[in-house]
């Protein structure tokens, strides 16, 4: 069990709860982002630097993990992926991606996309909130008592 973090987009707050946890549970959380990343030194925490470019990290990302970790990542497609390959993935928001919602999600992506592409929609998500940070913290808790159990 590993957790491979999609770096180069996530929250520093998400950043420090992941390290506090890797250290608690003693579980190996990898950072992977296309710039240096700065993280405590522990026996439980790396970082993985990748060359700049579409999609790098989360090839990385796809190509070391295994089925059982958690993706944490705000990419769609590479959830997607990461799913498919028997992971488990949530958001910086401590929303999960499942198989039963990841089609959902990415066809409302795409959709998305698109609108911003023809100039009607301009604005991003909401700011990430405190109430963001204890969502994820949360879920970050509950997947790891499952999983550090079995």
């Amino acid at each position: 069990m590993a957790i491979w973090v999609d770096a180069d987009a996530c929250p520093v707050a998400i950043k420090e709860i992941l390290c506090r946890a890797a250290d608690r549970w003693k579980v190996q959380t990898t950072f992977v982002a296309n710039q240096a990343i700065r993280v405590p030194n522990s026996p439980f925490i790396r970082t993985r630097q990748v060359m700049k470019g579409f999609d790098v990290a989360d090839q990385e990302i796809m190509d070391l993990l295994t089925q059982g970790d958690l993706v944490i990542t705000q990419d769609i497609p590479l959830a997607a992926e990461a799913i498919d390959k028997g992971a488990d993935v949530f958001n910086p928001r401590g929303q999960a991606f499942t198989r039963e919602n990841i089609r959902q999600r990415l066809a409302m992506r795409n959709f998305m996309e698109e609108l911003r592409s023809a100039g009607q929609v301009t604005g991003g998500p909401s700011a990430f909130s405190q109430a963001d940070r204890k969502e994820f913290a949360d879920q970050l808790d509950r997947w790891l008592q499952k999983n550090a159990r079995s």
